[in-house]
C-alpha cells in the first residue's frame, strides 16, 4: 500500500497569496469563466454573486476571445468564489464553470491615471460634449492639444484609459445619448464593455476608422440598445461575403438597430417564442373542401384517441418509415411555477436558445421508431377535441400539410390536471385514399392563462377507462370508424367493444345488438365528440 502524507499545508489563503492592502501581486486574484460571452453580462455577474457566499466588487470586468475575466483582491473572496464552479446553469441547464487563479496586479489599477490626470481628462471631456444633443465627440483623442500638452496619454486600447473615460462620462453625462470613437486605433472592446452599465442611454455610436478585426469584439457590448452605429473602415467590414450578411450579423447583436453606416435599415421582422399568446382564428377551421374535411377530422380523431389510450406505440403506423418530429417550448430555466414545462425541457429544440449545432440535429427526431419513443416518455394527456381548430394550409396530389391548435391536460405525473395550449403541423402523404402517412411532425407546447384552464375541461367527457386500454394499432382504425357507422356511437366506444371482444367485428356487432336491446348501452356512447 502506498500512502502520500502532506505535512505543513499551508491554509487556502496562504496557498493563494497573503491578503495585502498595498496592490502587491500576491493579493489579486483573477476570475474566469471560459465562453463566458455568450452571456448576458449582468446576468452572468449576479448568477455569480447571488452564488457566492461573501459579497465582492468585480475589478476590471473583459473578454479574453470568448472568456469573460475579472479580479478581485482578497483571498477569502476567491476562495469563495471558487466554490461557486459549477453551480450555475444556464439556460440549456448547462453547468457554468468559474476558474480562479492568483495574478498579477490589474492593469486597470496598475496604470489607473491620477487626480489631477482625471481633472485634465474631465475638462477635456466638457470641451468636446454638445449639451443640445447629448453627444461626446472623442475621435483622436489620443492626440487632443488639451490632454498632449499636460503629457497625459489617452490610448483607449488600454483598458485603464478607457475605464477612466467611461468613469468620468459616467459622472459628468449622465444623460448621454451620442459617443463618437472613430479613429482611436481600437482593435479591441474589452474596455468599452464597461459602457453597458456607465451609460446605459448611449442609442448611437460611431466605431468607424478603427482596427476591429472580427465581429465578435461587437459581442462585448452587445447589452447596448443601440438605434445607429457606424462601422465602415475597419477590417471586420471586409469579412462579411456581401452586404445583407453584413447586416444581419451586426442585427444579431444589436436587434433595435435601424441605420448602420449611415444606410437605413429595412424594419427587422422579428417573432418572439418566448412569449407565446393564443391568437383567435379569424374564420375558425378552414379545410378547403368537405373531402378534405372528412380525411383530416378522421386522422385527427383516431391520432389523438390514440395518442391519449395510454400507449403511444399505437402511432407507429401513423408515421412514414422516415419521418421527422421535433417539440418547442418556451422554457424559463427560473420560472418558480410548479406547472412550468421542466418535462417537455430536454427534447426541446427552441431554435432561439440553442445554440449548439450538435443537440440542434440531435435533438430533430428521425424515423418512426425515434419519433414513437419520443412521444411515449412525454407526459400522458387529455385532449380537449372542442378547442381545436385546423387549418388545411397546402395540397397537392402528394401532398397535405395542415396545423391543428388546441388545448389538452396532462393527466399523470407532478403536473397532473395542468392544462397546456398547443399547436402542431403535420406535413402527410397519402398511404390510401382514405388514410395518410405522417412525413413531418411539429409540436410547439405551452401554458395557458388560470382563466383559459378554468374554462378548459371543467366538465368531464363520460368516456370509457382509457387507463387501461391496449395498444390502438393503425391498421384497425378502419374497423373502428366501420364500427361506428353502423352503429351510430362515437369512434372511442366503438373502438371499447371491439377491443373488448378481441376485435372480432362480428361478435362486437352480436354483443352491441343485444345490449341495445336490453337498453344497457349509455347515452354517452352516441353523442358524437365535438
Amino acid at each position: 500500500m502506498h500512502m502520500t502524507v502532506w505535512r505543513n499545508r499551508k491554509p487556502l489563503e496562504r496557498e493563494m497569496g497573503e491578503d495585502t492592502q498595498d496592490g502587491t501581486p500576491g493579493s489579486w486574484f483573477s476570475v474566469t469563466i471560459p465562453s463566458g460571452i455568450k452571456y448576458d453580462r449582468t446576468w452572468l455577474m449576479n448568477s455569480i454573486q447571488s452564488h457566492c457566499s461573501v459579497p465582492f466588487t468585480p475589478v476590471d470586468f473583459h473578454f479574453v476571445k470568448k472568456g469573460a475575466r475579472f479580479f478581485v483582491q482578497e483571498a477569502s473572496t476567491a476562495s469563495a468564489l471558487m466554490n461557486v464552479s459549477y453551480k450555475i446553469c444556464d439556460e440549456e441547464r448547462r453547468k457554468i464553470p468559474v476558474f480562479v487563479s492568483p495574478s498579477a496586479v490589474p492593469y486597470s489599477v496598475r496604470d489607473k491615471l491620477k487626480p489631477e490626470e482625471m481633472e485634465q481628462l474631465k475638462l477635456t471631456l466638457i470641451k468636446r460634449f454638445d449639451v443640445s444633443k447629448q453627444a461626446l465627440d472623442l475621435q483622436r483623442l489620443c492626440v487632443d492639444p488639451d490632454l498632449v500638452g499636460h503629457d497625459i496619454d489617452i490610448i483607449l486600447n488600454r483598458r485603464s484609459c478607457m475605464a477612466a473615460t467611461l468613469q468620468t462620462i459616467r459622472k459628468n453625462f449622465p444623460e448621454l445619448l451620442s459617443l463618437n470613437l472613430s479613429s482611436n486605433s481600437l482593435y479591441q472592446l474589452d474596455g468599452l464593455s464597461d459602457i453597458i452599465q456607465m451609460a446605459t442611454r448611449v442609442k448611437v455610436l460611431n466605431l468607424s476608422k478603427n482596427k476591429l478585426k472580427s465581429v465578435w469584439e461587437l459581442s462585448k457590448i452587445q447589452g447596448l440598445k443601440l438605434e445607429e452605429l457606424w462601422l465602415q473602415g475597419n477590417p471586420l467590414c471586409d469579412t462579411f461575403p456581401d452586404q445583407s450578411t453584413y447586416v444581419r450579423a451586426i442585427r444579431d447583436r444589436f436587434p433595435k438597430l435601424l441605420c448602420l453606416d449611415g444606410q437605413v435599415l429595412p424594419s427587422a421582422v422579428t417573432t418572439d417564442v418566448d412569449t407565446p399568446c393564443v391568437v383567435k382564428p379569424c374564420k375558425g377551421n378552414y379545410f378547403g373542401s368537405d373531402e378534405l374535411k372528412s380525411l383530416v377530422l378522421q386522422f385527427l380523431q383516431q391520432y389523438y384517441l390514440t395518442h391519449d389510450c395510454g400507449d403511444q406505440q399505437g402511432l407507429m403506423g401513423a408515421y412514414h418509415e422516415e419521418a421527422c418530429f421535433s417539440l418547442t417550448i418556451p422554457f424559463h430555466p427560473e420560472d418558480p411555477d410548479p406547472s412550468s414545462l421542466c418535462e417537455y425541457f430536454k427534447d426541446s429544440r427552441n431554435m432561439k436558445k440553442l445554440k449548439d449545432p450538435y443537440l440542434r440535429v440531435q435533438l430533430l427526431k428521425h424515423t418512426k421508431h425515434d419519433i414513437v419513443h419520443t412521444l411515449c416518455v412525454l407526459p400522458k394527456t387529455q385532449h380537449d377535441f372542442s378547442s381545436f381548430v385546423v387549418d388545411t394550409w397546402f395540397q397537392t396530389e402528394t401532398m397535405l400539410c395542415f396545423s391543428v391548435n388546441g388545448l389538452f391536460k396532462e393527466v399523470e405525473g407532478s403536473s397532473q390536471g395542468c392544462v397546456r395550449a398547443f399547436t402542431r403541423t403535420f406535413i402527410t402523404t397519402p398511404a390510401s385514399s382514405s388514410s395518410l402517412f405522417i412525413m413531418n411532425d411539429e409540436l410547439f407546447v405551452w401554458d395557458v392563462s388560470p382563466k383559459k384552464t378554468q374554462s378548459t375541461f371543467c366538465i368531464p367527457v363520460p368516456t370509457p377507462s382509457t387507463s387501461s386500454m391496449p395498444s390502438f394499432y393503425w391498421e384497425q382504425q378502419q374497423m373502428v370508424q366501420a364500427f361506428s357507422t353502423q352503429s351510430g356511437m362515437n369512434l372511442q366506444w366503438s373502438q371499447k367493444y371491439l377491443q373488448d371482444n378481441e376485435w372480432n367485428y362480428t361478435r362486437a356487432g352480436q354483443v352491441f345488438s343485444m345490449l341495445k336491446t336490453e337498453g344497457k348501452i349509455p347515452e354517452e356512447a352516441f353523442k358524437e365528440i365535438p
